[in-house]
């Protein structure tokens, strides 16, 4: 059964004001109910005002986006009973949306460039939050924060054209790095991005997963939803259209009402603001460099490999810090200790790449590129300092780590005593390597250097262990 996935990703736009009034938008260290006024609480008599930033940074998207902008774009009141709504209504755009028609291109499963069609960019408000005291699926009562209320977002709308949910995380994560690159959006922002997901079976009905509020949280959902639709097509019954909520302390979604359709809303123009005509402002647009652009010019400048070009343009501020260490050294070298050491070791460690001080990156790939240290010595060294940054202490210097460890690389003659050792105390591995095993040399090296603590250049150790082995008569 083809799996069919569409999504609604909801954008909080880092303007410094809400979308219609003054209230500022930097509200998340606030006691509740702090950030509002009269608009944003939809007292009667008060009047929108569109906030042109707004307007600019969504235009930005619908051009990073490949997005058709229409002449002529409109707000509409979509009417609905919440809470967290105080209007009654949400002002959104509704049947003339600000963009239409673009495409954003992602890794498919198999590898390739994979085109996924984005139906429409339109602007509205946020809605409130609901803060439900209690623990459990069923709170003791619920209390409604404003703060949030008229926050400006953008909804974009993709065509249903994910066949998987790791397409879809793919999808979501290179929508975010675009976002972040167009600066437009704060990543770090609790709630900043938030995701709807319509998914089905080929040729049965559509579910929609409401309010997916993590990246690893989407492909869980749309996991759990292939499941429970493909076992209830196997029990012969119908995939019901709905709208379902995703648990994700559980990793299960339940189902929370039957699906609304449009006409259930009752959209009609908003009143009180003007149509849009923004179209010539969005052609004097001048987009910043963008990650696929990045990842080129990485490959040309520093020659990194595609694979690690796309790694180091994942996010903006790794791709920053990369380049900072790159124009300081030997950007392979770099490109290779970024990607493939420091990147794990942050993310074991949940450190924020800014908490990394880039200088002492530049001085440890200098101290190995000198060959003053191995690999396994830089790597400790390298650990040291995210330790020490991750404590909040000042990171000593490599020099002075490996001053103070003892990490560096000996001459290879002085370990001499370790050689004859490893040799003589591993005869199982000497008969294998002279029985034409060559793996048992590997492990004859990696004895060595634990005993050298990483202080030997292994292919000096694998040197000196052959001759060892054939001092004593051993051929291998």
């Amino acid at each position: 059964m083809t799996v069919i996935i569409g999504l609604e990703i909801h954008c909080q736009l880092t303007t410094k004001t809400k979308l219609f009034c003054g209230c500022s938008t930097d509200y998340r260290n606030d006691p509740p109910n702090t950030h509002t006024c009269p608009i944003c609480l939809g007292l009667p008599g008060s009047l929108p005002s569109l906030n042109r930033r707004a307007v600019e940074y969504a235009l930005r998207v619908a051009k990073a986006l490949n997005c058709t902008v229409l002449e002529e774009a409109e707000f509409a009141r979509k009417n609905y009973f919440y809470p967290d709504l105080p209007k009654g209504f949400q002002i959104t755009m509704y049947d003339r949306p600000l963009a239409v028609d673009g495409y954003l291109e992602i890794e498919a499963d198999d590898g390739t460039e994979k085109r996924i069609r984005i139906t429409r960019v339109h602007m509205e408000e946020d809605p409130g939050r609901l803060v439900h005291v209690g623990s459990g699926d069923r709170p003791r009562y619920s209390l409604v924060d404003y703060n949030r209320s008229g926050i400006p977002l953008i909804e974009i709308v993709t065509d249903p054209d994910l066949r998987s949910p790791k397409e879809a995380r793919r999808f979501i994560n290179t929508m975010r790095t675009t976002l972040e690159y167009l600066g437009v959006f704060d990543g770090d922002r609790e709630g900043g991005l938030r995701v709807d997901a319509n998914i089905s079976m080929e040729g049965g009905s559509r579910v929609e997963v409401k309010n997916i509020s993590s990246y690893k949280g989407v492909e869980k959902a749309l996991m759990f939803e292939i499941t429970r639709q493909r076992n209830v097509i196997r029990r012969g019954l119908s995939v019901e259209r709905e709208t379902r909520h995703f648990l994700e302390a559980r990793g299960v979604t339940t189902s929370a009402r039957s699906k609304e359709e449009e006409h259930d809303y009752r959209y009609f123009p908003e009143p009180d603001l003007r149509p849009l005509r923004v179209r010539e402002w969005c052609e004097a647009i001048v987009l910043p460099e963008l990650p696929a652009a990045r990842r080129v010019r990485f490959a040309e400048a520093f020659g990194v490999s595609p694979s690690h070009a796309r790694t180091l343009c994942g996010e903006l501020k790794l791709a920053d810090f990369f380049e900072e260490v790159a124009v300081c050294g030997d950007p392979i070298l770099a490109a290779t200790w970024v990607a493939d050491t420091l990147l794990g070791e942050i993310y074991y460690r949940d450190l924020e790449i800014a908490r990394v001080p880039a200088g002492h990156l530049v001085e440890l790939l200098e101290l190995l590129s000198k060959k003053e240290i191995t690999d396994k010595g830089g790597v400790e060294v390298l650990r040291t300092i995210l330790d020490q940054s991750a404590r909040g202490e000042v990171a000593e210097t490599p020099a002075a780590i490996v001053a103070r460890l003892n990490l560096g690389k000996a001459a290879t003659d002085a370990f001499g005593p370790v050689i004859r050792e490893v040799v003589e105390s591993c005869p199982a591995a000497v008969q294998d390597f002279r029985n034409g095993k060559p793996e048992a040399l590997n492990y004859l090296v990696g004895q060595a250097m634990k005993r050298t603590r990483g202080r030997a250049d292994p292919k000096e150790l694998a040197r000196m262990i052959r001759e060892a082995i054939g001092e004593k008569g051993v051929t291998g």
